[in-house]
């Protein structure tokens, strides 16, 4: 099972697309959703009574704002969130007691929150509870009632109670979140920001050149071909800039890559915006390290940062997390703890003054009795066709429409 986020809602319609790879058509299978696992795929059970008006609800997830995420506005989410509110939870979803915890965020995604406790119940103290505050991470509990109350009730999860995650849990490679804050104003962060596309899916990306991103393909095409465009928003802060042009491995297709780890190499884009943010903000290099060697390539100490879903509206990082394998299909596994919003993050390496991209962030895999496997996209996937691209040479226009507001973070 691979995750890559948007929640874990999954639909099993399938159809068939032409998509445009920097100027030539390819038609493939088209899937609209997650290709998860298939227990996702059923009819979810009937909801009756309350106020489901929430254009999220009825997604498994609470997402009222005092208890959930707060997606929606109070008491709109009804079917989603009563369990919970009332402090009643149960084993009534269909997949309960089956040994894997189907809860949106940690799980699967596949049972209403509060509806298999026995599956998740060394996972639920973490339920609705994050890093979003801006000093988290800092070894402070400062939640009300436990800290100075400088950061909001359950805003401040990993330092008032615990960095250890279970090792079921659907993100955090080996149990713990080791994550750091960083400071966007200084290298290599200040290359970094949210692109958020034309559906809303908000992923990372890393200024490559003055005017160009790296993040991954998934994050710019979905069941539904390529979106139509999307903003780049600097971490630093400043100016966005509207996505114009794309380039992708014309071999990329979403339902294969969603279906299985063939083709994982292949998820990597490049992006073209109408402004020049790195004439300001400076911009990484790139560098595929994976083919100096396998030895080379673990010895390096990696800087990542992205907008995780859970650490709020600014960047959280690794620094000195390394590369555990290489593969031959231009991918690699790491150790960083990199969760849904991390999409498309680069993973750089310092070379005195500068810093060089050797990877984009793509998906985590599950694995038998031991943790999540953590795969990106090496940098020697797309270093060859980089120069090419910023000269304009290559590449498809965007079809021009503007970002929504993202609930849903991609990974």
């Amino acid at each position: 099972m691979r995750f890559l986020a948007i929640g874990a809602i999954v639909a099993a319609c399938l159809g068939a697309s032409a998509t445009l790879y920097g100027g030539e058509a390819i038609t493939g299978p088209d899937l609209y959703g997650m290709a998860t696992a298939a227990k996702q795929t059923g009819a979810k059970p009937p909801r009756t009574g309350g106020d489901d008006s929430c254009q999220w609800a009825n997604d498994n997830e609470c997402d009222e704002p005092d208890i959930g995420t707060g997606a929606c506005t109070a008491a709109t989410d009804y079917s989603d969130c009563r369990r919970i509110r009332a402090g009643i939870e149960d084993n009534s979803c269909r997949w309960a007691n089956d040994g894997e915890c189907d809860e949106p965020r940690f799980g699967t995604g596949a049972c209403v929150q509060g509806t298999d406790r026995n599956d998740c119940g060394d996972i639920a103290w973490m339920r609705n509870q994050n890093d979003s505050c801006a000093t988290s991470f800092n070894g402070v509990c400062e939640e009300p009632g436990r800290g100075n109350g400088q950061c909001a009730a359950r805003t401040d999860r990993s330092d008032c109670l615990s960095r250890e995650r279970p090792m079921r849990i659907n993100d955090h490679f080996f149990g713990r979140d080791d994550r750091v804050r960083v400071n966007a104003q200084e290298a290599p962060w200040r290359f970094m920001g949210r692109f958020v596309n034309a559906a809303g899916e908000a992923c990372t990306a890393t200024l490559i050149a003055p005017d160009i991103i790296a993040t991954a393909a998934h994050c710019i095409h979905s069941g539904n071909g390529v979106s139509d465009g999307g903003t780049f928003e600097p971490a630093a802060g400043g100016d966005s800039a509207t996505a114009v042009a794309y380039l992708l491995d014309r071999r990329f297709n979403y339902a294969r890559f969603t279906a299985g780890d063939d083709i994982d190499g292949l998820d990597w884009a490049l992006v073209r915006l109408d402004r020049r943010l790195g004439d300001r903000l400076g911009f990484a290099g790139v560098r595929n390290l994976a083919g100096e060697g396998a030895a080379a390539a673990r010895a390096a100490d990696l800087y990542q940062a992205g907008y995780s879903w859970d650490t709020g509206e600014t960047l959280s990082g690794n620094v000195g997390c390394h590369i555990i394998e290489t593969h031959r299909d231009n991918t690699f596994a790491h150790e960083c703890d990199t969760t849904r919003g991390d999409s498309g993050s680069g993973f750089l390496v310092r070379d005195g003054d500068r810093f060089d991209l050797i990877g984009v962030d793509s998906n985590f895999r599950s694995n038998p009795n031991g943790p999540f496997i953590y795969i990106a996209v090496g940098a020697g996937a797309f270093q060859s066709r980089l120069a090419d691209f910023v000269a304009g040479r290559t590449g498809a226009p965007f079809r021009g429409a503007a970002a929504g507001k993202p609930k849903r973070a991609l990974n």
